[in-house]
């Protein structure tokens, strides 16, 4: 049980008998971990003041739970979020208590932002930002990717390997003619 909480095993997902096969697994950047495990490390300073306060002990135990349950759940959510690239699709899983999974076949990508904010530069991660024919999806955004560039690489490889996208091939023969 704890297994599938804490990794969503994405492989699980795959669609065998279509030959769909896995390219790109992505886990969100650390940088979506700073909150949470001060948030942890908070609640256990909390926790071990309760011995101190023993008329309201119940008050520092409470609140030191409170926090490192808190500071946990978002670190698993954190760290079950992932997007995955196949030869056929994008999707995203994610949730803790409650598994999400959106889809977008590779066909109906039309278009692919990257935004890399100023702080997303020095620590090497960006943001993808999906269009597709299906605007209604949960793809539309997908934050905290690291080493974005190299993620932008293969999904666009993979989508010019599909034959989606018309090529744009010339030859020198038909250059001289415009």
């Amino acid at each position: 049980m704890w297994s599938r909480m804490l990794d969503p095993h994405v492989e699980h997902y795959l669609l065998d008998l279509e030959g769909e096969v896995l390219v790109d697994e992505i886990h969100r950047h650390w940088v979506t971990r700073i909150v949470p495990i001060p948030v942890v490390f908070g609640g256990a300073v909390v926790l071990g003041t309760a011995p101190a306060l023993l008329d309201v002990a119940w008050l520092p135990v409470s609140a030191g739970l409170g926090l490192i349950g808190y500071g946990l759940i978002r670190l698993i959510r954190e760290h079950t979020d992932r997007f995955v690239v196949t030869n056929m699709r994008v999707f995203r899983v994610h949730g803790v208590f409650n598994r999400h999974m959106a889809t977008v076949p590779i066909a109906r990508i039309l278009d692919i932002s990257v935004n890399q904010p100023f702080i997303g530069m020095i620590f090497n991660y960006g943001h993808f930002v999906f269009e597709s024919a299906a605007q209604e999806h949960g793809l539309k955004s997908i934050r905290y990717v690291p080493n974005i560039e190299r993620h932008d690489r293969t999904v666009q490889t993979i989508i010019a390997r599909s034959g989606v996208r018309a090529r744009a091939e010339i030859s020198p023969d038909e250059l001289d003619g415009i």
